[in-house]
């Protein structure tokens, strides 16, 4: 499960990126997420996924 707050989301979301996954898809598919619903969430809060820095920033 996912944390709900946006911003400890993205810290969730930038460790596992970091440490485990090669790219957001990578996560999304197993974790089975919605990578759409993510990236809402997020940039709402102004953070875009920046795939060359597999991160969102």
């Amino acid at each position: 499960m996912l944390p709900k707050d946006p911003h400890i989301l993205v810290s969730f979301l930038n460790l596992k990126l970091r440490n485990f996954y090669p790219s957001l898809d990578a996560l999304c598919e197993d974790l089975e997420v919605n990578r759409d619903e993510i990236l809402q969430k997020l940039e709402a809060e102004d953070y875009i996924y920046d795939a060359k820095k597999n991160a969102f920033v």
